[in-house]
């Protein structure tokens, strides 16, 4: 499957409901593949997700469902949701802000490395194996072996920079 054409810079101008709709039908062939189930509450959480490139914590989300949706959902339902779009590398979560965001290459597992803007809050995914190679690298002259890594890089992108 090909990725949407803005990856490397979700602030283009481009055409969000392609993003949405390449996120719903990359989340149901994953789904698919898995033999899970991709309920109506999932990929409504999904597509909340994606409406922008900024991070989304559980309590907006389920504020949006309360408010936009009518659904009387609990914080426990949104995490379950969020739990499972996790576990199917649909989402990935930045421990740093408490929030998920969407991943833009499901298709294939990976560990999410991310440049925060600190002014807009965009998130960008960094596609970068060097990245991960270079934690493995550096784990293993340590003899340790690590289960996770998060990969977080705050500052200012180039539209904030500018403004300034």
């Amino acid at each position: 499957m090909s990725h949407p054409p803005h990856l490397s810079d979700p602030q283009a101008p481009h055409n969000h409901d392609h993003c949405v709709s390449h996120a719903l039908q990359a989340a149901e062939q994953v789904c698919t593949r898995e033999g899970v189930r991709f309920t109506a509450l999932r990929k409504r959480v999904l597509e909340l997700v994606w409406q922008s490139h900024k991070p989304l914590g559980a309590y907006d989300i389920l504020d949006t469902l309360s408010r936009d949706d009518g659904r009387r959902a609990a914080p426990p339902t949104v995490y379950r949701a969020l739990d499972f779009l996790q576990e199917q590398g649909l989402v990935h979560r930045i421990a740093s802000l408490n929030a998920f965001i969407g991943c833009p290459s499901p298709e294939h597992r990976h560990q999410g490395h991310f440049l925060i803007c600190l002014g807009c809050h965009v998130a960008i995914e960094l596609e970068e194996s060097g990245i991960s190679e270079a934690i493995a690298s550096a784990a293993a002259a340590h003899d340790f072996v690590a289960s996770s890594e998060t990969v977080e890089v705050s500052g200012l992108c180039a539209r904030c920079r500018a403004a300034a």
